[in-house]
C-alpha cells in the first residue's frame, strides 16, 4: 500500500498544499466509467425537512457537498485553499475603502445547465430569496450583512453592506449564494425533494429509496464556464449505512473511494504499510471540529457553573486518546488552532481537569449534586466512533461523583429537528467551516440568528466585538476582537469545544487527483479525480 499525505501550512490564509508520494490529476482520461465514491452521509426529505438541497436550506457538510458540485457561485475556494477567487464572475472587489460596497462583473456567455443564461437579475434572485426564506437551518445568517442588492445591465452585481465585512468574498462561496435559475425555484418558498439545478461542473440526477437520496449521480455539464477544470465525465455518490457497509463496498471494487466517515478502525487499518493493499490512504489536514452545545434557558445548565464544571471536569486529552488517537487533538477554543486569531481560552480558563476545582463551581452557586442530565447525539452522522466518545464523556463526568449523566442518541433526521425546537439540555454536534477563517467558527454560533437557534446572546459579541474583527481585511489585525470573543465563551460556555480532526480519503490504487478531492473546509471537489492505471 502507498500512504499518500497532504500536509497543509499551520497558519490559514497562507495555504499551499505540500505533497508526499502522490498521484498527479493529470493521470489518465475523463472517459469511461464513471467515479464510484462512498460517503456516510445520509440525504432523507422528511416533513420537518422537505427540502435539503435548496440553496436557501442546506446547511451541513454532506448537502453542501452536493451543491457544490452543481450550484455555481460567484466566488469560489481554490483547491489550494487561500483567498477565494472569482467563478461565475470575471471579477469581483470591494470599491470602497470601508469594505461596504462589493461589485462583481459575470463571465460573458454563462447559462445554466437547460441553456437559460445566468444574468445578474439571477444573482439577485438567488441572493435575496434566500434572505427572504429565512429557513429554520440559519443559513441566511451567512447573508446578514447585505442591505441590498443592485444590477447594473445583465452582468454586474453591487452588493451595499450595512457593516465593513472583509470575509464577504468568503461568503459569496458558500452554497447559500449558489446562483439558482428563477425559473425552476420560486421566489419565496423552498424546492422540495431531490431536484437540484444551477449552472455548476456537474448536473444531479438523484436515485432514491421513498423519502432517502442514495445515490447521486453528477454528469459532466457542457454548459459549464469557471475557473474548474473538470477531469472527469461522470462521478456517482453512493450513500451508505455506516463506514463497515462503506468499507466492504470499496474492498470488493464496487465504489472506487471512500470519504466521510471512516471509522477509527478503518483508518487505522489502511495506515498499515506492513501490509499489501489495493487502497491508498490520503491524510490532509482538517478544520472538523466536535464541541457539546448547551440550551442555555434548559433548566439544568441554565445556571452557568453547571456549564462551567463541566468544563472544569472533561479530559480532553483522555477523550481524543481513548476513541481517536493520533487522529485528533484536543480543543481549548471554538476556534482551531491552525486557523489565524485562535487562541486556548478554555485551557487558559481552566486549565487541566479538576474534581475539587468543579465542586467550589458548583457549591459557590448552590448546585446541588449530583447534577442529572441527558446528553444528547447523533447515531448516524459523524461517524460510528460517536457514540464510544459519549460513553467516554459520560464516563468521565459520572466518576467525579457530581454529575448523574445518561445517553441519547438518535438518527440525524430526528436529531437534527429536535436540536433546533430546543427539545434538548445538551447535545454533541460537529462543525465543518463555512470557510477557513475565525469569522466562521464566531459568527454562526454567536452572531443574531445563530444557526443552534440557541437563546445564548452576549450584548458585547454581537454588537461590538464580531463587527471589529470583520471590518479588519488583515486577519491577522483581527486577533484582539476574536481573542476577546473566545474568553467569554469560555467564561460563560454556551458551547464546549472539544477536539478538532484530520481528514481521511481512502482510495483504489488506480485513482488518481486524490490530494486535492477535499479541501480544509471538507468540500468534496469530485472536479479532481480522474480514473488512472493502478500500480
Amino acid at each position: 500500500m502507498n500512504r499518500k499525505t497532504l500536509v497543509l501550512p499551520t497558519v490559514v490564509g497562507l495555504l499551499a498544499p505540500v505533497l508526499a508520494a502522490c498521484g498527479g490529476a493529470d493521470g489518465g482520461s475523463g472517459s469511461g466509467d464513471a467515479i464510484v465514491v462512498g460517503t456516510t452521509d445520509r440525504f432523507t426529505a422528511t416533513k420537518d425537512v422537505p427540502a435539503p438541497l435548496d440553496p436557501a436550506y442546506a446547511y451541513d457538510v454532506g448537502t453542501w457537498n452536493i451543491l457544490r458540485q452543481t450550484v455555481q457561485t460567484l466566488m469560489i475556494q481554490p483547491k489550494g485553499d487561500g483567498d477565494p477567487v472569482p467563478e461565475a464572475a470575471e471579477s469581483c472587489g470591494f470599491t470602497d475603502s470601508g469594505n461596504e460596497r462589493y461589485a462583481c462583473k459575470l463571465r460573458d456567455g454563462l447559462k445554466f445547465s437547460n441553456g437559460d443564461a445566468v444574468t445578474a437579475e439571477a444573482v439577485k434572485f438567488s441572493i435575496d430569496r434566500a434572505r427572504a426564506i429565512k429557513s429554520d437551518s440559519g443559513v441566511f445568517a451567512l447573508l446578514s450583512t447585505i442591505d441590498t442588492v443592485e444590477t447594473q445591465g445583465d452582468n454586474e452585481v453591487i452588493f451595499h453592506l450595512n457593516t465593513a465585512d472583509a470575509t464577504f468574498p468568503f461568503k459569496l462561496s458558500t452554497p447559500v449564494a449558489g446562483i439558482v435559475n428563477p425559473a425552476d425555484y420560486e421566489k419565496n418558498k423552498l424546492r422540495d425533494g431531490f431536484e437540484v439545478d444551477g449552472s455548476g461542473p456537474y448536473t444531479l440526477k438523484a436515485e432514491t429509496d421513498g423519502d432517502e437520496m442514495t445515490r447521486a449521480v453528477f454528469t459532466k455539464n457542457p454548459e459549464y464556464k469557471g475557473t474548474l477544470d473538470v477531469k472527469n465525465d461522470k462521478v456517482e455518490l453512493a450513500s451508505f449505512a455506516d463506514a463497515d457497509a462503506m468499507g466492504a463496498a470499496l474492498d470488493k471494487g464496487d465504489i472506487d473511494l471512500m470519504t466521510r466517515t471512516m471509522s477509527p478502525e478503518q483508518i487505522n487499518k489502511l495506515s498499515d504499510v506492513s501490509k499489501e493493499q489495493n487502497e491508498d490512504l490520503v491524510e490532509l489536514s482538517g478544520l472538523e471540529i466536535r464541541y457539546l452545545a448547551f440550551n442555555t434557558d434548559a433548566p439544568v445548565v441554565k445556571t452557568k457553573a453547571v456549564r462551567q464544571a463541566m468544563a472544569q471536569l472533561i479530559d480532553r486529552g483522555e477523550l481524543v486518546s481513548e476513541v481517536y488517537g493520533s487522529q485528533a487533538e484536543p480543543l481549548y477554543s471554538l476556534v482551531p488552532a491552525s486557523i489565524t486569531g485562535h487562541s486556548n481560552s478554555f485551557f487558559n480558563t481552566y486549565g487541566e481537569p479538576s474534581v475539587a476545582k468543579a465542586k467550589a463551581l458548583l457549591e459557590k452557586a448552590d448546585v446541588s449534586t449530583p447534577v442529572k442530565l441527558t446528553l444528547n447525539y447523533t447515531t448516524d452522522h459523524y461517524g460510528a466512533a460517536t457514540k464510544k466518545e459519549f460513553e467516554q464523556l459520560q464516563k468521565q463526568l459520572n466518576e467525579s461523583g457530581l454529575f448523574d449523566v445518561s445517553l441519547q442518541g438518535a438518527p440525524w433526521d430526528t436529531f437534527i429537528p429536535a436540536e433546533r425546537k430546543g427539545e434538548y439540555a445538551v447535545y454533541g454536534m460537529g462543525w465543518f467551516p463555512d470557510f477557513p477563517d475565525a469569522d466562521s467558527y464566531v459568527s454562526p454560533f454567536l452572531d443574531k440568528d445563530n444557526f443552534l437557534n440557541s437563546p445564548y446572546a452576549n450584548a458585547e459579541i454581537i454588537n461590538k466585538l464580531i463587527p471589529a474583527s470583520r471590518r479588519e481585511a488583515d486577519r491577522l489585525s483581527a486577533a484582539d476582537s476574536l481573542s476577546d470573543i473566545q474568553d467569554i465563551v469560555a467564561e460563560d460556555v454556551p458551547v464546549l469545544p472539544l477536539w478538532q480532526g484530520k481528514q481521511y480519503v481512502a482510495a483504489r490504487d488506480d485513482i488518481t487527483g486524490t490530494a486535492y478531492v477535499l479541501n480544509s473546509s471538507a468540500t468534496l471537489q469530485l472536479w479532481e479525480l480522474v480514473r488512472g492505471v493502478s500500480g
